[in-house]
């Protein structure tokens, strides 16, 4: 049986909640870059909008959204 693999998301959600921006990858460093990158990324304006940067865990690329850019 194989042992379960952590993909990190990062996501750039729109004030609606929608998914604007998504990045996956197993590597928790790249993950943090990302999030980061994402997190600077977002103007002042943004982010009195409501849009934010969110970094979240899932153990199966099932549960990754289609959007996704999927990196390994």
């Amino acid at each position: 049986m194989s042992q379960a693999k952590t993909i990190w998301v990062n996501e750039q959600l729109d004030p609606a909640g929608l998914v604007y921006a998504c990045i996956a990858c197993c590597d928790a460093q790249h993950a943090q870059d990302c999030h980061t990158s994402f997190q600077e990324n977002l103007t002042e304006h943004q982010k009195q909008e409501g849009w934010v940067a969110r970094l979240r865990t899932v153990e199966s690329w099932d549960d990754v959204p289609a959007c996704a850019l999927k990196l390994s």
